[in-house]
């Protein structure tokens, strides 16, 4: 009786995690449709202002165009979640992380999110900061205050470089770690043919193109912070969203194995009494 007792309790136990995993899935899926919509918003402004400034690129000169001291340490941004329950998405870009800063000779790490924190910690690398605030509620405005801070140390020689490290949201089953580079800036890629770089050299700017960039360089900055700040987010709930889909249909294969070893033993059991019943009269 007491084996059945305790399949039972394991039943219970059992049902009680399959509607706490169903819940959570219901949750990150609500805040996954959230942040594709947020995440997609943001990436035609982003594409917008790539496309003007690689019209004026040749024009610039701003401190973000060339690192000012080469020895200077480098600067890894690395971004991650601040809870767990999302299978692999913290471990992918904390192994990303590490590897970055393991093949710098000095760095300065800038983690976004506790689980973050706490791995580059565990590893001996003091955070600058304590910056959860920022995946755990994204937000411009947050993300362009980290943006100055970036910027200006840059501009000050204080780092050779920035980088970006983050889960990118490719697909609801897909995240992939990237590496980005962010400061000093460069244009993304020569992607216009010669026939377009032609007609750039037709457009008539005002204010000047030295002007535009030195405005729009610092916007982009930003924008493609908070982007990847936003993919992150999104690549986060992605994740908890098929971690608790997987651990809901593995509670309810556990659950059918369970009820059917419960009412094996069960059966047993009755027909054990039934024959004892059985012995019994036949001896009478």
């Amino acid at each position: 009786m007491s084996a059945l007792n305790e399949i039972k309790e394991r039943i219970g136990s059992v049902r009680s995690t399959l509607k706490i995993t169903s819940a959570m899935k219901l949750v990150a899926s609500s805040k996954l449709h959230k942040a594709e919509m947020a995440i997609e918003a943001v990436r035609p402004y982003e594409r917008t202002l790539e496309d003007i400034l690689s019209v004026i690129d040749s024009y610039r000169s701003d401190e973000d165009a060339a690192p000012k001291s080469a020895d200077a340490p480098v600067a890894v941004v690395a971004i991650a979640s601040n809870s767990s329950l999302c299978g692999a998405f913290n471990s992918n870009v904390i192994r990303k992380a590490l590897e970055v800063c393991g093949e710098c000779s000095a760095v300065r790490v800038f983690p976004i999110g506790r689980r973050m924190a706490e791995a580059m910690n565990k590893a001996g690398y003091a955070a600058e900061a304590d910056y959860s605030e920022i995946i755990g509620k994204p937000d411009y405005y947050r993300s362009r205050t980290l943006v100055r801070e970036l910027r200006r140390r840059f501009a000050a020689g204080e780092f050779s470089r920035v980088v970006l490290v983050y889960n990118r949201y490719v697909s609801s089953s897909s995240q992939v770690p990237v590496v980005e580079p962010y400061l000093p800036y460069e244009k993304i890629s020569d992607k216009f043919s010669e026939e377009q770089k032609a007609l750039n050299e037709d457009f008539i700017f005002e204010p000047d193109p030295a002007t535009l960039a030195a405005r729009l360089i610092p916007y982009l900055l930003a924008m493609k912070f908070h982007a990847a700040v936003l993919d992150s987010a999104a690549a986060e709930h992605a994740a908890r969203t098929v971690a608790m889909q997987t651990a809901s249909e593995n509670a309810e294969r556990l659950l059918l194995e369970l009820t059917l070893e419960y009412n094996k033993g069960r059966q047993e059991k009755i027909t054990s009494e039934i024959l004892d019943l059985e012995s019994g009269e036949g001896g009478a």
